[in-house]
């Protein structure tokens, strides 16, 4: 009853595929790592890394792990409630509020949380790595620093 309801209630976005291989003495062994974005569109988000043999299992295993980590973003209207720099290893990544109307400005990685987010209109630069894992968590972290202006 409940997975019905969850079906309905989140949007999930594939952001990364990865083919992983290891030697082993029988020859490679082959699977995949995916990085999915979970969210509601009413400021809830989340993100959930999954590993399995087959890419199915793997975004199965990501959305699972997003669900049960969401964080709740404050909102000012449909856009952020301050400007926010943050650097997360080797990603760095700018959030800045739009005014309403001028929609999401945003790279593909920082796009798919927003999105996912419920957040309509922001504008955004990824400053440091191109690697869309690192910019998802960037983000993840920048959303997660925001505070609640009044």
């Amino acid at each position: 009853m409940s997975d019905h309801r969850d079906l309905q209630e989140f949007v999930e976005k594939v952001v990364q595929v990865n083919r992983v291989s290891k030697k082993t003495k029988g020859g490679n062994k082959f699977g995949f790592s995916v990085v999915v974005v979970v969210g509601d569109k009413k400021n809830r988000v989340g993100v959930g890394l999954g590993q399995a043999p087959d890419v199915t299992s793997a975004v199965k295993k990501a959305v699972t792990y997003a669900k049960k980590h969401l964080i709740t973003v404050p909102l000012k209207g449909t856009t952020i409630p301050h400007s926010i720099r943050i650097k997360v290893g080797a990603a760095e990544v700018l959030l800045k509020p739009a005014p309403v109307g001028s929609g999401v400005i945003a790279g593909g990685a920082v796009r798919a949380v927003v999105d996912a987010a419920g957040i309509r209109d922001i504008s955004s630069k990824v400053l440091g790595t191109k690697n869309q894992a690192s910019n998802v968590y960037a983000t993840l972290e920048a959303l997660r620093n925001l505070k609640k202006v009044e």
